[in-house]
């Protein structure tokens, strides 16, 4: 999975000059925390809802409300920006771009291709477009976990006996536990009812048991 499968194209941008209280506004209107700053085409920062909230009432304790309603419209985004933005391309892996995020300790990453930005990456990308499906958030069915199973034998016996019940698999992924030492199987099964499942895995040998969901 590369950034172009996870990212939001439609990208809400302000130039420079956009005055801290139009950003609040902007970004309460499209319900988003961060926005890129864009002069003519050329990305030039980015604003987030914690810099418009420093940038506020706290900072400005010595000014009447008429005074600091007045200096958030005038004083503008170019004051308050992230000027080290973290950018990735479109066809970087998912991996990749998770890695960067974290090693930078930023929550997005704008998406540039040539010169252009053509999307952002958040932490909410990353949760609703690739952690909600591998957990199987939303979608119906069931969850089984089949301990210390990790080798490949194992799981391939565990997949047949699924198969000749009939029963779909939605997804299935390896837990590592390193300081117990445990190797986790976990399906999520096109199913309402594991029951018949669970029961026919216990003949191999495994402990396994259904996953609240």
């Amino acid at each position: 999975m590369i950034v172009a499968d996870v990212m939001t194209t439609n990208v809400v941008s302000i130039p420079s000059n956009t005055s801290l209280a139009d950003a609040r506004r902007i970004m309460d209107a499209h319900r988003v925390r961060r926005l890129p700053v864009i002069d003519r085409g050329k990305l030039m920062g980015i604003v987030t809802r914690d810099a418009l909230d420093k940038a506020g009432p706290s900072k400005l304790t010595t000014f009447s409300m008429h005074e600091l309603s007045y200096l958030l419209t005038k004083l503008t985004v170019e004051e308050v920006m992230r000027r080290e933005v973290v950018t990735v391309s479109p066809g970087m892996t998912v991996e990749e771009a998770v890695a960067l995020a974290q090693s930078k300790q930023v929550g997005a990453l704008i998406v540039i291709e040539g010169d252009q930005v053509i999307g952002i990456c958040t932490t909410n990308d990353f949760f609703y477009r690739i952690l909600n499906p591998i957990l199987g958030i939303g979608l119906s069915g069931s969850r089984i976990v089949v301990r210390n199973c990790n080798k490949g034998q194992d799981v391939e016996k565990v997949v047949a006996t699924i198969n000749k019940l009939n029963v779909g698999i939605t997804n299935l992924f390896l837990i590592q536990f390193p300081e117990a030492k445990k190797h986790d199987l976990v399906l999520h099964l096109d199913t309402p009812d594991s029951s018949k499942i669970i029961a026919e895995i216990k003949k191999l040998g495994c402990l396994v048991e259904e996953r609240m969901r």
